[in-house]
């Protein structure tokens, strides 16, 4: 398989950062991305197959990949499966692949390759433990079509990036024999109250992400009708699922759960501005920073040890928009309070590496080469993983550990403090979402 190419952040100078499938054509470009639409049945077969493929040719004119479909399982060898960096399964149903094709597509995963499951996917293969894993759970049954309220649980992956906390949409609702939480990244879930016909007890996901076995994997439970796919929501939908396959973007597809919110975009309650500037807070339960310099803290408690995690954004095409998330200091209402007694993990990607993306700013550098293909431009969301456990802190950048720093400043310490974000001054623009902590057993000295 090619390896995936997207638009990473230059490191100059100081900055350091700024039917069946047919062989291809020898003129194409080495870099051009490619995904194949295979939408065999064995079973049960939507009227939606032809309009699932149309949109994600479609899509691929606008996103910058090239579509190749077919139905033909022979296109699962070895040799083919390479030109691809993801295989879209559109609505497949029962045993689509013989045991050749499967170790063919095995191998293809285990090499970094890349799979998206729609709709019907999951009900393929159910003798293949392999593709059940991948796909990340079987179908069972499902209620009449229906309107329903879909809660989009991550709002930085670029799958729900686009959407609203809650989504409206009508589409046959399938539960699933088990619930794919545990071993899967949960982007969205059904209000099981909104509609008739639910039976997985109140925690319905109907849109997920994973890294498995050494490949990518994104699955959409939306697509049975043909109305699906001329929906300008699911479109974008299914787009950024595609995108985040084939490696355009980056995003954190380990599973999450006992995390709780902080600010989940409703209310500022529990948070302290301190020192000038502010933060302004949109419908959609973003946050962004205005003037400065000043810094909006979580005044309600300190922490000791556990897990932050935030999505942010920056704003200017230059990526020189300078934030930070602060932890480990003391309450205070003067922002250089934290400045001079916690840590600073930086956003701004524009300066030196010590002070800049993924920096414990001014005391170590992130390691930058795996920051530089963790981290999405500016424009697209990114999320942070912040650990603080003891005197230690690691980051995590869209999933991948990037720092991993610890504190030997006998004047400061990580065993007892505060949160905040920073706004820096009236120039810069950070946006974030979804501010959530696990708090994590204490270890003793």
């Amino acid at each position: 398989m090619r390896s995936t190419r997207r638009l990473g952040t230059a490191v100059v100078g100081a900055a350091l950062l700024l039917g069946c499938v047919s062989e291809p054509a020898a003129s194409q470009p080495a870099d051009d991305q490619r995904v194949l639409v295979f939408s065999k049945t064995a079973g049960f077969r939507h009227d939606s197959i032809p309009e699932g493929v149309a949109t994600v040719k479609q899509l691929g004119e606008t996103d910058g990949f090239t579509v190749d479909a077919t139905e033909d399982a022979g296109a699962f060898t070895a040799r083919n499966l390479r030109r691809y960096d993801a295989v879209v399964f559109l609505s497949t149903t029962g045993d689509v692949l013989d045991p050749a094709q499967q170790r063919a597509f095995e191998d293809y995963i285990h090499r970094g390759g890349a799979y998206v499951g729609i709709h019907a996917a999951a009900d393929t293969e159910y003798d293949w433990a392999f593709y059940g894993g991948l796909a990340g759970a079987y179908f069972q049954s499902h209620p009449a079509i229906q309107p329903a309220t879909v809660h989009v649980e991550d709002r930085a992956h670029p799958a729900t990036s686009g959407l609203s906390r809650t989504w409206e949409r009508t589409d046959e609702w399938y539960n699933y024999r088990s619930n794919p939480r545990e071993r899967a990244h949960v982007l969205a879930s059904l209000d099981e109250s909104s509609y008739t016909g639910g039976t997985m007890h109140g925690d319905h996901p109907i849109a997920w992400c994973q890294t498995y076995q050494g490949g990518r994997a994104f699955y959409t439970g939306g697509g049975h009708t043909k109305e699906s796919f001329a929906e300008p929501a699911f479109r974008r939908h299914l787009a950024g699922g595609i995108r985040y396959a084939i490696g355009d973007v980056q995003a954190d597809c380990r599973p999450e759960t006992g995390y709780r919110p902080l600010f989940d975009g409703s209310s500022p309650a529990g948070w302290q501005q301190a020192g000038p500037g502010s933060f302004t807070l949109d419908d959609d339960g973003t946050i962004t920073s205005s003037g400065g310099m000043g810094m909006l803290w979580y005044a309600d408690r300190a922490f000791g040890a556990y897990s932050l995690k935030l999505d942010w954004k920056m704003a200017s095409e230059s990526g020189d928009d300078n934030s930070g998330v602060f932890v480990g200091f003391p309450p205070s209402d003067d922002p250089w309070s934290a400045v001079n007694n916690g840590y600073e993990i930086q956003i701004d990607a524009t300066d030196v590496p010590e002070k800049t993306t993924g920096s414990v700013y001014g005391f170590q550098s992130a390691d930058l080469r795996k920051r530089d293909r963790a981290l999405n431009p500016p424009g697209e969301w990114n999320t942070y993983e912040i650990r603080v456990e003891g005197e230690r802190l690691r980051v995590w950048l869209n999933g991948v550990k990037i720092n991993d720093f610890t504190n030997t400043d006998p004047a400061r310490s990580l065993r007892d403090g505060h949160v905040g974000i920073q706004n820096h001054g009236a120039g810069d623009q950070v946006s974030f979402r979804d501010i959530r902590i696990k708090e994590l057993p204490v270890q003793g000295d």
